[in-house]
């Protein structure tokens, strides 16, 4: 079975070179795999002590950054290595400052996880949610080197806990430790033999509660929301705008709108603000409108399309009702707990089971699942009109969050 998982990943290598020569996120998958030994022995000498952190993307980035903290204030003579699988988590975080070394993963071949872990000599590693590649594994396993697994979550459908999935299994075999999110996880996994594993929790809690604790203030955001009723958009896609926009061409001219689209490319933010018939700024042209004296103002526009990354958790900071997109496509509804770290009442589309936070605040009516617009609408109005419904529903979402904090403690005792 080796052999032949070997064999796919060699042939996987040759398909996906060629689909660089037709799209930017393979070709940045590609080249960004050419220069990884040459980034990591610039920044790591042999004889440095290092701790390396895998992330299949930005969001399991996230997800262990608390870890990564936390990690690097208790061994502060290791350099900390950050590796990630996708372009979407490595192009937006490779000049992140917490860690000394930050690139992709090379493909999982015996050659590359030969050469990668000689060429690091990790302490200790670590495995963020999932991802498990033998031969990545099995080469730490063979070095002795300490490997675990955080915020894990396993699901029945896995292949490891299927007839077949004997390969597999022998994979997780190579784990020292497994963190899990919750009992389901832990019980699932001891069902085909494993003890070592405990209940820490998701540590993406600990991350957006660290959240409230920085300045979030944004002048411009501030500016234009003129204390008025706002509700942001986070990470919409199609699917999701179609409804939105309806609502928003519809609405008062005392509601304001923060749309901060998943997807930024230029000719799908003109269509988006093609369909709105509100005035509406885009952030890239917010410098031009604050160096007017006259005319319009950032306050006069009624919808801000925010055509930029990395500032939409603090946008959430300012919304009085947050939108989540995503739940219309699959894998389903994006990160839900951003907004509600700040106590801001949810709404989102139909696909969310395969997020607990997500399961578990609608169970708790701190979020609202929709799929059509008129249950939108609905949505929407009752939150704007009826102030304490919407406190009530804002305070238990951050109450959620606040009481699911502290997964990087239960696994950072257990390390030490």
């Amino acid at each position: 079975m080796l052999f032949l998982y070997n064999l796919i990943i060699i042939l996987a290598s040759q398909v996906i070179k060629l689909l660089a020569l037709f799209s930017p996120k393979m070709k940045l998958f590609v080249n960004g795999r050419k220069e990884v030994l040459t980034i990591l022995q610039s920044k790591i000498n042999p004889n440095d002590k290092t701790i390396w952190f895998h992330a299949a993307s930005l969001g399991e980035y996230e997800q262990g950054l608390p870890v990564i903290k936390k990690i690097k204030v208790q061994y502060p003579n290791h350099k900390i290595v950050v590796t990630f699988f996708s372009p979407s988590g490595y192009e937006v975080r490779k000049n992140n400052t917490v860690a000394d070394a930050t690139v992709y993963l090379p493909l999982d071949t015996k050659s590359n996880a030969k050469k990668f872990i000689k060429t690091i000599n990790p302490e200790l590693v670590f495995f963020i949610k999932y991802e498990y590649w033998p031969n990545y594994l099995n080469e730490l396993k063979k070095l002795q080197i300490k490997t675990y697994l955080i915020s894990g979550i396993f699901r029945e459908k896995q292949a490891f806990f299927k007839w077949y999935g004997r390969f597999y299994r022998n994979a997780l075999k190579t784990f020292d430790y497994f963190f899990v999110q919750n009992e389901s996880s832990k019980n699932l996994i001891q069902s085909i033999g494993f003890t070592n594993v405990k209940v820490s929790g998701d540590t993406r809690f600990d991350r957006v509660v660290s959240i409230l604790e920085r300045d979030n203030s944004l002048d411009f955001i501030d500016q234009f929301k003129n204390n008025k009723t706002t509700i942001v958009i986070g990470s919409s896609w199609p699917k999701d705008e179609n409804l939105l926009v309806d609502y928003i061409n519809k609405s008062s001219d005392e509601i304001k709108f923060i749309i901060a689209p998943h997807n930024i490319k230029a000719e799908q933010i003109a269509n988006l603000k093609s369909q709105i018939t509100k005035s509406t700024v885009l952030f890239s042209e917010k410098e031009e409108i604050l160096k007017q004296v006259q005319n319009d103002k950032l306050e006069d526009f009624q919808v801000f399309i925010i055509d930029t990354i990395g500032i939409l958790t603090k946008i959430y900071s300012y919304a009085d009702i947050a939108y989540v997109g995503g739940g219309f496509g699959n894998p389903g509804v994006h990160n839900i707990l951003e907004p509600a770290t700040f106590g801001v009442p949810i709404v989102i589309g139909p696909n969310y089971s395969h997020f607990a936070e997500a399961t578990a605040l609608v169970h708790q009516e701190g979020c609202i699942s929709i799929t059509n617009q008129n249950e939108l609408n609905e949505a929407f109005d009752n939150l704007i009109f009826n102030e304490d419904i919407r406190h009530e529903k804002g305070h238990i979402c951050s109450t959620f969050v606040q009481m699911n904090k502290g997964a990087t403690e239960v696994i950072l005792k257990h390390i030490l």
